[in-house]
């Protein structure tokens, strides 16, 4: 959800474009919106929901060369705030025409996402609203003090609200500019909003619950505390410069060469990551990036049994990705990435110092010391880290892409900020306490990675690995035995799997055509922390919509208009969007080009400890090499890499 714009300034002139896969620069972004304006698209009323690059099929990105002709050509989402209408185009900002334009049917397809400019006048619809009003009054609450939180409304028969663009609006006290709402939730109310008609329809007043009076900025009383004094400095020093070099988007470090770009609904996404073994550049994804999150909530209250969000498709948090500072965000050698994007009225603006680009030590990377030999020798890894943070609303997420010197590849995805709060209403009940009848509702916070696979190329097929232990027999006398049992998955109806930590669950994504120097074929394994996928009823309406997060993996074969797990138009969708419509062809997924979609997450029941700000949580997932080197890919290391590291 979202409440606040990130402030953007303007953007600079920026370089022509030399990859395909460079990302819209300010020129091309002005010459979108000029292109737009010429077709008779834009009126007073028109507002930019989306721009972003419409990335060419992979084989074209595949079969580029420098000085090859590049075509140009960006996605745009549109919206008349008059109507409510939507619309969905594609732009050749090499030819400045249109190509294609698609009405979005709001009741079959849903709505496109939320603008800001929607959210800016809500409080004044409430101030307009006898009902919001009398309900303030019964409580005693000035509502010039009430801060509103409109949120995504979902999708749960009522039909008055088929083809409208509706969010549902929780209130919190502000009693002075330095109190932080969060802390004091108007709980038992809520109002629904139809942003078209700029206008509250509905106000559901369930029950009149105390407003929680404890202040919670964590500066101030009752949670202040003096500053500590007792640690010491960390500084990260590399008097040589950094190890990775950049060229564009284009970045070498190690054995690593791979592109980034970034996308307001997806935020950082990465491509054509491959590793150098012996002057080989082997591919291993194509392309990869977090396409989907959905926060459901487990309050089945009247006022709340509604709330869920996803914040990518419904509120493209790319929109507010935070400015990193040195030494608090990034620390070390650091390289920023600013990142241009759109306005909301089709301008360009750029986000500075959006994404940050680090080495990091990382302890251990290999250590022997033998009996026979005499052979003592140690190894310290590191890890490239490319990341970027951002705030949407009460939460602050974190997605840092990990490449280290084994050839392993990790996403890490870190939550922190503040809770989403309500009365707390006892025990029995869904939320745990964590100021005086302040409450935190159990959620969770769920990702869809999406990792378009090429390993060793874009021929693949994907194997279940379970470990089950050998009956004891003949074969197995002692009852010691186990092994690994490999199952592949043929189709897109087999590729629907869920993790299992019993057993040590990992997915092998191998390629037939490629064979190691001991036979097998080679691969990368996808290891899942196995943690719940979505616990809402199977029939419920989350579950029609964030479908995806109802298993741990789903295999596709490659379609470059399959992008997002929960579909295009998340935004008060019916459901069955996305993921289940992708599969509904069964399609072959036994040596074909391959994508990946991986759910992982959080299941949060709230502690008193994550209030008034809580501490980093984490989750994600590795991508492991298994059989796709001949060795140790890491053999080359140097001792000497550090002065405390000596060897004779």
């Amino acid at each position: 959800m979202s409440t606040a714009t990130t402030p953007f300034t303007e953007a600079a002139a920026t370089p022509a474009p030399d990859h395909p896969l460079t990302p819209l620069t300010a020129d091309e972004i002005t010459a979108v919106k000029e292109t737009v304006s010429a077709a008779g698209l834009v009126t007073e009323h028109v507002r930019f929901v989306y721009v972003g690059l419409e990335e060419p099929h992979k084989s074209t990105v595949l079969a580029f060369r420098p000085g090859d002709h590049l075509e140009r050509r960006a996605r745009v989402l549109l919206l008349d705030r008059a109507t409510g209408a939507g619309s969905d185009h594609v732009v050749s900002v090499t030819e400045r025409r249109i190509l294609d334009t698609v009405a979005v049917d709001a009741a079959t397809d849903g709505h496109v996402p939320i603008l800001d400019e929607e959210f800016e006048d809500i409080e004044s619809f409430l101030l307009s609203s006898f009902d919001w009003i009398a309900a303030m009054a019964a409580r005693g609450i000035d509502p010039a003090k009430v801060r509103a939180v409109p949120l995504s409304a979902g999708v749960f028969g009522h039909e008055d609200e088929v083809g409208h663009r509706i969010v549902r609006v929780l209130a919190f006290h502000q009693e002075d500019r330095a109190d932080l709402p969060w802390a004091h939730p108007i709980d038992g109310v809520v109002a629904y909003v139809d942003l078209t008609e700029q206008r509250v329809v509905k106000v559901v007043d369930e029950i009149t619950l105390p407003v929680p009076a404890e202040r919670g900025e964590w500066d101030a009383a009752p949670h202040a505390k003096p500053v500590r004094t007792d640690l010491k400095p960390i500084e990260i020093t590399q008097p040589e410069g950094p190890s990775f070099s950049v060229e564009g988007n284009r970045i070498t470090w190690a054995d690593w060469t791979f592109r980034f770009g970034f996308d307001v609904r997806e935020g950082l996404t990465l491509h054509q990551l491959s590793f150098s073994d012996d002057g080989v550049e082997r591919p291993v994804i194509y392309r990869a990036s977090i396409a989907e999150m959905v926060v459901p909530y487990a309050d089945p209250s009247p006022v709340r049994y509604w709330q869920n969000y996803f914040d990518q498709g419904e509120y493209l948090f790319g929109r507010y990705t935070n400015s990193l500072e040195l030494g608090c965000d990034c620390l070390g050698e650091i390289q920023y990435f600013d990142v241009t994007i759109a306005d909301e009225k089709g301008d360009p603006r750029v986000m500075k110092n959006a994404i940050c680009l680090h080495e990091e030590d990382y302890g251990v990377l290999w250590k022997h010391s033998d009996m026979f030999n005499g052979m003592t020798e140690t190894r310290r890894s590191r890890r490239l880290v490319i990341s970027f943070f951002l705030t949407i609303g009460n939460y602050d997420y974190g997605f840092y892409w990990y490449l280290y010197l084994d050839g392993t590849i990790e996403l890490e995805a870190k939550a922190t900020g503040i809770v989403f709060t309500s009365a707390y209403r006892g025990e029995d009940g869904f939320a745990t306490e964590m100021a005086p009848g302040l409450g935190a509702p159990f959620h969770q916070h769920l990702f869809s990675a999406r990792l378009d696979m090429a390993v060793d190329g874009n021929v693949n097929t994907v194997e279940e690995v379970d470990a089950v232990p050998e009956p004891m027999g003949p074969d197995n006398p002692w009852g010691n035995a186990f092994r690994c049992r490999k199952t592949t998955l043929a189709t897109e109806a087999d590729g629907q799997r869920l993790a299992d930590n019993t057993k040590a669950r990992v997915w092998h994504i191998t390629n037939p055509t490629k064979q190691n120097r001991l036979g097998r074929n080679v691969g990368y394994a996808l290891h899942p922390e196995g943690q719940p996928v979505l616990l809402a009823d199977p029939s419920s309406s989350i579950a029609a919509r964030a479908a995806f997060a109802t298993k741990h993996l789903w295999v596709t074969q490659y379609d470059p208009a399959q992008r997002y797990p929960a579909g295009d138009f998340v935004n008060q969708h019916p459901g069955q969007g996305g993921l289940p419509t992708f599969v509904a062809g069964n399609r072959n997924i036994e040596g074909e080009d391959l994508v990946l979609w991986h759910t992982f997450g959080l299941t949060h029941f709230p502690r008193p400890e994550d209030w008034p700000v809580m501490p980093v949580d984490y989750a994600g997932f590795k991508l492991k090499p298994v059989g796709f080197f001949d060795r140790n890919p890491a053999l080359d290391v140097p001792a000497g890499t550090s002065k405390h590291c000596c060897t004779d």
